[in-house]
């Protein structure tokens, strides 16, 4: 099967060897985004929530660029470099999704790239 790759300029370039997301059939596979600035690249200031509200963003661009939504989005992985910071990640994530909840696991790491709080990467099934 082969791999498409998916790219927007309404989210944040890969920092890496990486594509932001990449369609093999009909299921997505989205890179993990953290709060960076589409237009400049820079790590977004602000408190957890404000962050956590720019990842989805993110997320939900790329969702959009490989002709689906959040709403489609089958398995979440968040990664918080402060499991305190738990309950309001919930809340923003609550913003942007409705029951079905999409699959999720949330596991505390030491650090992420660009010194952000929180990252989330996720898998979209279209129909």
């Amino acid at each position: 099967m082969p791999r498409q790759a998916i790219h927007t300029d309404k989210a944040p370039a890969a920092i890496g060897p990486y594509s932001q997301a990449v369609r093999c059939g009909n299921t997505v596979y989205l890179s993990g985004q953290i709060p960076l600035s589409a237009n400049t690249g820079e790590l977004v200031l602000g408190d957890i929530a404000f962050q956590t509200r720019r990842v989805f963003e993110n997320l939900k661009a790329v969702c959009e660029a490989a002709g689906g939504s959040l709403a489609n989005v089958a398995r979440m992985g968040i990664y918080l470099t402060d499991l305190g910071h738990f309950a309001t990640v919930n809340t923003v994530m609550a913003e942007y999704f409705e029951a079905p909840y999409p699959a999720r696991s949330t596991i505390g790491v030491s650090a992420l790239p660009r010194g952000a709080a929180v990252e989330v990467d996720a898998v979209m099934v279209l129909d």
